[in-house]
Order: structure tokens, then sequence, then C-alpha cells
């Protein structure tokens, strides 16, 4: 069975809905709230695994509720995440977003959190799946000097 391996973040998305996006300064009411799962390489992780692809994870989230939230996603759509490292240190990443709801506009602002800590030693420990899948995908999400040195292991 091919497989591929994604390296990426996980963040919470905390999404706003109102009539317009505030300006500097400015607060206005909004008109809905919700959360969900976002980082561009969990998204992706989780599709290929609903797509039925053996995926594996490769990450780092927070020992927090954001953190549990990405754990069971994974485990419903069954992601191998044992290649994603739970921080005591750090919390899981989150973004805020507000869209204007008339035009779809957005405005996000996104901290990566535990993911802008993996490292270099984090990659070596996930090499084999990295080396063993068909495919290695990543972003540009987790920190640049991390990811190319994922992106060299691949090859």
């Amino acid at each position: 069975m091919s497989s591929i391996s994604i390296l990426g973040i996980y963040v919470a998305d905390l999404v706003f809905f109102g009539k317009k996006i505030p300006i500097e300064g400015e607060t206005i009411l909004g008109n809905n709230f919700v959360i969900g799962p976002g980082g561009k390489g969990s998204n992706q992780a989780v599709a290929a695994a609903k797509a039925g692809v053996k995926t594996y994870f490769i990450s780092k989230i927070g020992d927090d509720q954001f953190g549990e939230m990405a754990t069971k996603i994974y485990d419903e759509a069954k992601v191998d995440y044992s290649n994603v490292i739970i921080s005591r240190e750090h919390s899981t990443g989150a973004a805020a977003i507000m869209v204007n709801e008339e035009s779809g506009a957005n405005a996000i602002n996104v901290f990566p959190g535990a993911a802008a800590a993996i490292t270099n030693a984090d990659i070596d420990k996930a090499e084999n799946i990295i080396k063993d899948s068909k495919i290695f995908l990543t972003q540009l999400e987790a920190p640049k000097e991390t990811v190319l040195y994922a992106i060299k292991k691949s090859t």
C-alpha cells in the first residue's frame, strides 16, 4: 500500500463571522463563531487518510485542549500521528479568522504555537517514514530551516 508522510502544522481555527472585518481599534458585534481544525499540513493529512491513503503526520502540538482536539480528529480519520510530538512546554497553535459574511473576504492571524518549535532532531526521529513513503508533502508553515532539512531527508 502506498503511503504519504506530511510535515506541517496543526492550529485550532477560531472563525468569527460578521457584516464586516473591523479596522484597527474598532469593535464590532459578530453574527457567528466556530472552532475547527486548521493548519494546511494537518488538513492535508486528514484529507489523505479519509481518501484511504496510509498517512503519517509529522508535527508538534501542545498538551492542551486544542492538542486533544487534534488527536481526536487524527484518530477518527485514521492518521498515524506517532510522529506528532506532544509538548508540555508549548501550547497548540491557533488562528483567529475574521470573515466578512457578505463578500467572503477574511483577515487571519496565525500563531503556530508548538509547531514553530519543531526541530531537525524531531525530523531525524521521523526519517524512516519520510524515506519509506511514496510521497512526502510539506508547506512553509513550519520553520523554514526544518522544512528544508526534511526535504533533503526525503530525497
